[in-house]
């Protein structure tokens, strides 16, 4: 459905449930999912409205969110589905999501954060337990419980879309053998729990300074540890080891209230969850990241490596899993997926010239005698310009941005600049050259090709550590020197 369409149903499934036209309607930032989301207000209400083509993914949503509200726990009120089941209106939380909190901490994790985590981990074991009763696992979305088969899937996801693109070398043959025995010990801890399966910060949203959940719609029957585990150990989050314990201690009071708990027990298999959380997530970041070639996901990988080292010394050495244990000291060893030193990019030659411009006005002239560069032609991606609520403001605005990244191939698009512009950057570094001009052109200079120039200027700071001389050449404004 394009984006007219999509806009035109979710405003009358809005009036239809409020009886109020909307003032406001405008995308959200993409989730990880193929899920569209947009914030609609009228004069007196606010909803969130869903688009997502898979129905049965849908029902499974509003089943749990029902589920889980009668039993008052925090998810957000389902207001009305729409006829065909394709879109729907839900409960608005705001924009503030526990991941935000973690990425605008600064150094130091502060009591505000720390309290949020324990509010978190202690309404965790709610819906978990809690949750669980009287709930019709029939009508969850694929899987319903959390078996062996689900834990094989997950295996080889991390041996087919990690280990082997990774060029991380193993036995197949032992290595099979060992999943078994892993999966089979992991299926010794009790099972009879609500599993959310994706529990991390992106998915907490914060809201009067409480949790609330939301995206369980992949939820099944399982064990307590793989989300706890989920949580702690999300690698990007890197929590301190001690804060990790502290959390877990506060999890574990809380469930030990809600259902009979043997802690050791639980401990002995709460890391095994976490090693088998931490390679599941590899073989995600090595499809997305090594695969796709998506920044973000390789970003991730030193993280989840940094938990698989850590790891494999809390692993019960009674497990006889020979081939997995070489395995996870040959990732914990590798070097390749190390950062890239930001202090040679520092102390370099090296400047990058990013601009945006409008076609229109012509191509941009190069501030270096050397001339060259690159210059990419954004015009073929879907123009928010186009749209009325988008007309008057630029690709550095937040709806501009959320539309670019929701109904455009912008991401894909910037995927590609990215690797190629790589390639470009570290040659020159090692070859001490002293510029590059990365220009982005759109008809107006205004939308894709300010928000194109912005990321890509903000990418190569942040990865090399590079000087960038950042200009918007149609919008007037001063240029901006990144170092």
């Amino acid at each position: 459905m394009n984006a007219e369409a999509l806009e035109k149903s979710f405003k009358a499934l809005f009036f239809d449930h409020f009886g109020e036209s909307t003032i406001s309607l405008l995308p959200l930032a993409p989730s990880g999912s193929k899920r569209i989301y947009y914030r609609a207000e009228s004069q007196n209400h606010t909803a969130i409205c869903a688009f997502n083509e898979d129905i049965s993914e849908n029902k499974t949503f509003i089943y749990l969110s029902q589920h889980f509200a009668s039993k008052e726990l925090p998810v957000p009120q389902i207001y009305k589905q729409g006829a065909e089941g394709q879109i729907y209106l839900q409960e608005d939380l705001g924009a503030t999501t526990l991941y935000s909190f973690l990425f605008n901490k600064g150094e130091e994790f502060s009591p505000t954060l720390i309290s949020l985590y324990e509010q978190v981990v202690k309404k965790l074991a709610e819906i978990q337990i809690t949750g669980h009763q009287d709930l019709d696992y029939d009508q969850c979305f694929g899987a319903k419980v959390f078996d062996k088969q689900s834990i094989l899937w997950d295996l080889n996801q991390f041996k087919y879309h990690f280990l082997k693109v990774a060029e991380i070398p193993f036995d197949e043959v032992a290595l099979e053998k060992d999943f078994n025995t892993f999966a089979d010990f992991l299926l010794q801890a009790p099972q009879n729990y609500f599993m959310f399966r994706d529990f991390q910060t992106r998915n907490i949203m914060i809201k009067n300074s409480k949790p609330h959940f939301i995206d369980y719609q992949g939820g099944r029957q399982g064990a307590l540890q793989y989300d706890l585990a989920s949580l702690l150990f999300q690698a990007k989050a890197n929590l301190p080891h001690e804060l990790r314990e502290h959390l877990l201690q506060t999890y574990l009071v809380k469930a030990a209230a809600l259902t009979s708990l043997d802690q050791t027990k639980f401990k002995q298999y709460y890391y095994l969850y976490a090693m088998v959380r931490s390679m599941q997530v590899l073989g995600a970041y090595g499809f997305r990241g090594i695969f796709q070639r998506k920044s973000h996901f390789l970003k991730s990988i030193p993280f989840a490596v940094k938990n698989v080292a850590w790891l494999m010394n809390h692993i019960p050495e009674q497990l006889q899993i020979p081939e997995l244990r070489k395995v996870w000291s040959s990732i914990a060893q590798n070097k390749s997926f190390d950062s890239f030193d930001r202090e040679l990019g520092k102390n370099a030659l090296l400047s990058v010239e990013v601009k945006s411009f409008s076609y229109k006005k012509g191509l941009p002239k190069t501030s270096s005698q050397h001339g060259g560069g690159f210059i990419f032609d954004c015009r073929f991606l879907h123009n928010p310009g186009r749209y009325e609520p988008y007309k008057a403001l630029t690709g550095r605005d937040e709806p501009v941005i959320n539309f670019l990244q929701q109904h455009s191939d912008m991401p894909i698009f910037l995927n590609n600049v990215r690797h190629i512009v790589d390639a470009a950057v570290e040659n020159y570094l090692e070859r001490s050259f002293d510029h590059l001009s990365i220009y982005f052109g759109c008809t107006g200079g205004k939308h894709r090709s300010v928000f194109a120039a912005d990321q890509i200027a903000n990418y190569l700071h942040e990865k090399y550590g590079i000087r960038i001389q950042l200009q918007h050449r149609e919008r007037g404004w001063k240029e901006e020197e990144i170092v």
